[in-house]
């Protein structure tokens, strides 16, 4: 692999949109050739693997069926978008990536962490992002942030407590991989974290 994987992580309403936009602009000025994409989705068929995910017609499918939609689709956009994009040299950035999986069916869902690495060695073999992004902040914030934005799909119906442990999740993982994340304080003003995201990004354009 040639290229540089980037992944931006975080829970609801923690300015992701915004923020990829700005990431972009950075590697696009270093002029990396970059495709910027998402979990779950990124191909026509994890795409509407996402609908099934986040329509709310769903609410309380069972833990397991959505740990399994979640790889399926993920095992599709390896293949179709980002190991061509990497072979090629290409830089990818992806909104949410196998972090989210811990953080929302793991420590969210409380489905076994063991379980999600076999899934995780399975689909993706030893391909890891080089640099993780998380976007952190208070989940009372987050979900005002989100609920300003749209009516609220599947997962965003879900209660504070569950919203608060995928927190806790992202952070211990954090603390697990220094080397890979770098833990953004995303309820500050927009230009101090974005000053943020480029004091980490710069290791990896510097190259």
């Amino acid at each position: 692999m040639k290229g540089r994987f980037i992944t931006v992580e975080g829970g609801e309403g923690v300015g992701k949109t915004t923020n990829i936009n700005y990431i972009e602009s950075l590697i696009k000025e270093k002029n990396k050739s970059l495709i910027t994409t998402r979990e779950p989705g990124g191909t026509p068929l994890a795409e509407a693997v996402r609908g099934l995910l986040l329509d709310p017609v769903h609410r309380g499918m069972h833990p397991d069926c959505e740990l399994l939609l979640m790889f399926a689709a993920r095992a599709e956009h390896l293949d179709k978008v980002i190991r061509p994009a990497l072979e090629r040299g290409d830089w990818v950035l992806c909104d949410r990536f196998t972090d989210a999986t811990y953080a929302y069916q793991g420590y969210g869902r409380g489905l076994s962490l063991e379980r999600i690495a076999e899934l995780e060695q399975l689909v993706q073999g030893g391909l890891r992002p080089d640099l993780t992004l998380l976007l952190d902040v208070p989940v009372e914030i987050g979900m005002e942030r989100a609920g300003n934005r749209s009516d609220p799909d599947r997962f965003e119906q879900e209660n504070l407590e569950f919203f608060e442990r995928i927190r806790q999740g992202y952070l211990s993982r954090a603390r697990v991989e220094p080397e890979r994340f770098a833990v953004i304080d995303a309820g500050q003003e927009l230009e101090a974290v974005q000053s943020g995201i480029r004091q980490a990004l710069e290791r990896l354009l510097d190259d």
